[in-house]
């Protein structure tokens, strides 16, 4: 797997202990890889500090900020989509900038969105990696 951009299907995984979310974690780290999470993502999984395992993912990651320009060029994306789902089209915007992949458990609205943005790399599902 390329670098990877984490949906918020993923870290819901990871909150809700699923096995296959956390046997791709573990060879991810042990591989010395870093994935990527969208700011507007945080905001949809993240319910206090009591979510030690969103806590954990997290901690490993690399926060993506929604800023000005991301916000913007993800507007345009939208437009090309022909979507309003804003957080869905700047996790599609933020794997094209960084050529990675995207971790997902809802890949339909992600892969309509990649088709308008070169760059992405795979939408990959938790079915995608392994046994439950």
């Amino acid at each position: 797997m390329a670098g990877v951009t984490l949906d918020t299907g993923a870290l819901i995984a990871a909150g809700r202990d699923d096995r296959r979310f956390w046997v791709w974690w573990k060879w991810l780290t042990l591989k010395g890889l870093v994935a990527s999470v969208p700011s507007p993502v945080v905001a949809e999984a993240w319910r206090g500090p009591r979510d030690a395992r969103v806590a954990i993912v997290l901690g490993g990651c690399r926060e993506v900020p929604l800023d000005g320009t991301a916000s913007r060029r993800t507007g345009e994306l939208c437009a090309r989509a022909g979507t309003a789902d804003v957080v869905d089209a700047f996790v599609v915007r933020s794997a094209a900038d960084h050529k990675e992949d995207v971790l997902t458990s809802d890949p339909g609205g992600l892969r309509a969105l990649a088709a308008h943005a070169p760059g992405v790399g795979r939408i990959r599902t938790l079915d995608d990696l392994g046994p439950r």
